[in-house]
């Protein structure tokens, strides 16, 4: 059954996620943004488990996005605590998955993040 998709964000996501998966060794770094949240994962897409979860509303840094001013600032903060999260578990490259939205705003932000806090992809 062939279903047309009109979202165009779905669309991509779909065309990005055929050319993608991740490993144990190098997971898939998952973006997703709704109007006010940020939500950031690293998916073993072997095992379908998810290695590390980190979003806006954690615990551990929400002093740190109280403080923080504007969307794009509490994106950033967001990335680098993946990154510290992923070191934790031996986990220093992964394949960035945008999933379908532009590489702009706050998922530049967090991705700028993880690379600041020493994520490679």
């Amino acid at each position: 059954m062939i279903t047309k998709i009109s979202n165009s964000r779905e669309r991509s996501k779909i065309k990005i996620r055929k050319k993608m998966s991740g490993t144990p060794e190098k997971p898939r770094m998952s973006v997703y943004r709704s109007l006010n949240q940020i939500y950031v994962q690293l998916i073993d897409d072997t095992r379908g488990n998810v290695l590390v979860g980190v979003s806006s509303l954690s615990k551990e840094i929400s002093e740190d996005i109280k403080g923080a001013k504007g969307k794009t600032t509490k994106s950033k903060i967001v990335g680098a605590f993946l990154a510290k999260k992923a070191s934790e578990k031996n986990i220093t490259t992964c394949v960035f998955d945008r999933n379908g939205y532009r590489y702009h705003g706050r998922v530049q932000a967090v991705a700028e993040g993880a690379r600041a806090g020493g994520l490679k992809f």
